[in-house]
């Protein structure tokens, strides 16, 4: 009989499986965004990963549609797979706000799909956390926004970061003074490109992409290349769209964002004016976030949104104004990969106890029993070894902590709490009132 042809174990190009010690330190960043996004009164949802074709389609820009995962189900219905969770968001509350009240804060934590090519940080399924509220244009929205990007890259564990921000509006404003108001779309798609490209590589896609002359081209890079401090760019965006209605209140919003956040003891290292912000998604309409780490840059990124006051409008004729931002969670866990900042573990579990005293399996496992009561996570090796086999298997994986006990360490009531990073060990009473052992261990995982 012939033997089967085996398949070769593969995965498509731009899928990834992650490994324990990379799935651990990226379920904590999940726990750390939910708890932020939790703190400031963001609620949990879900929406499916597929949608029909329709609710997808043309509300991102030309390059997301292409990227789109779109197919034929088996009732032959058109469908796609959500590229991001904003646009599901839109629809969403369209369905369900008669429910949910306004304004309406939300959190969604879940996968998206985009047939793009793969780069550094970029695979074709990834992870999104988004936060947004919708129902409300104040700009206290805006600001809060901004707090929580701010609060969450705080509490990941970065000091070196900076939140870049821009308004919409201000670069609409001056494409209003250059009559360039019905060319916005391919302008600010050429401008999102300029720290990857370059201005004169931009200069040049505005001619000959989206037509404008050189000179207003010109204008336009010049404005998005604005630097100093958030005061002096404040100063400088002034003239350039004063005269625009659109673009003065632009302006306007973007000093009040800078003073109150400031106000609130966000410092103008960690938010900085950047008019060369665009966002290339066509649904944002106003402030405009992209957060980058300070070292490293090149990576992109990794958190970014804006406000985007009329995307549910295409599925009710309620008013539903949003505004919120995405953590890009594969992105920054490659970004702190490269920084040698992920802790090697390859289990959840910091204290490990061996098995090696072989008519003692109940006492390791209501010893277990006792730390997990205490809160602190371990793990019993399910077979009779030697210990020093053990011991190195517990060292491969990442536990901190060994409790090492044989039968003669049971009949006397004592333990061996054995730090593995350091090989120090401390004797400790097994059942003292006192809770000396559970004491040992946590002063060491705190350490």
């Amino acid at each position: 009989m012939d033997k089967p042809t085996r398949i070769e174990p593969r995965t498509l190009k731009g899928f990834r499986d992650y490994l324990p010690e990379t799935m651990i330190p990226r379920e904590r960043l999940i726990e750390t965004a939910r708890r932020i996004y939790r703190s400031y009164g963001f609620a949990p949802i879900d929406t499916p990963a597929l949608e029909y074709l329709e609710i997808l389609t043309g509300k991102g820009s030309d390059e997301t549609d292409k990227q789109l995962y779109k197919f034929e189900d088996h009732g032959g219905r058109m469908v796609g797979m959500r590229f991001d969770l904003t646009v599901p968001l839109a629809r969403f509350v369209a369905q369900h706000i008669n429910d949910l009240g306004t304004p309406f804060k939300r959190y969604h934590i879940a996968t998206v799909w985009r047939g793009e090519n793969t780069q550094r940080g970029r695979y074709r399924e990834f992870m999104q956390c988004d936060f947004d509220t919708i129902g409300t244009l104040a700009l206290s929205a805006d600001i809060e926004t901004t707090l929580v990007i701010h609060d969450l890259m705080r509490a990941i564990g970065f000091d070196d970061f900076t939140i870049r921000i821009n308004n919409r509006m201000v670069l609409n404003g001056l494409l209003d003074r250059l009559g360039l108001a019905d060319k916005a779309t391919a302008v600010l798609r050429s401008l999102d490109k300029l720290g990857k490209i370059g201005p004169d590589k931009v200069i040049a896609e505005l001619v000959e992409a989206a037509g404008l002359a050189n000179e207003q081209a010109t204008q336009v890079v010049k404005l998005a290349a604005l630097e100093g401090t958030n005061d002096d760019i404040l100063r400088q965006l002034g003239p350039l769209v004063a005269g625009s209605p659109r673009g003065e209140e632009g302006v306007a919003k973007l000093a009040e964002l800078v003073r109150t956040v400031n106000a609130v003891g966000v410092s103008n290292d960690c938010v900085k004016i950047d008019v060369g912000i665009a966002r290339g998604l066509d649904y944002y309409t106003g402030t405009i976030y992209e957060t980058f780490l300070g070292k490293l840059p090149a990576i992109g990124s990794v958190c970014s949104g804006g406000r985007y006051d009329n995307l549910a409008g295409l599925y009710t004729s309620q008013q539903l104004p949003g505004i919120g931002a995405s953590l890009g969670l594969d992105r920054l866990l490659a970004a702190m990969e490269e920084l040698g900042i992920l802790e090697k573990v390859a289990t959840p579990a910091p204290v490990f106890i061996p098995f090696f005293a072989e008519d003692r399996l109940s006492d390791y496992l209501q010893l277990a029993a006792r730390l997990r009561k205490a809160g602190i996570g371990c793990e019993v090796y399910p077979e009779c070894k030697r210990l020093g086999n053990q011991l190195k298997h517990a060292d491969r994986r990442g536990f901190r902590v060994a409790i090492v006990a044989g039968g003669d360490e049971f009949a006397a009531g004592n333990v061996q709490v054995k730090t593995l990073a350091t090989a120090e060990s401390v004797t400790v009473p097994l059942d003292d009132p006192a809770g000396t052992l559970i004491a040992t261990i946590r002063s060491i995982l705190a350490s």
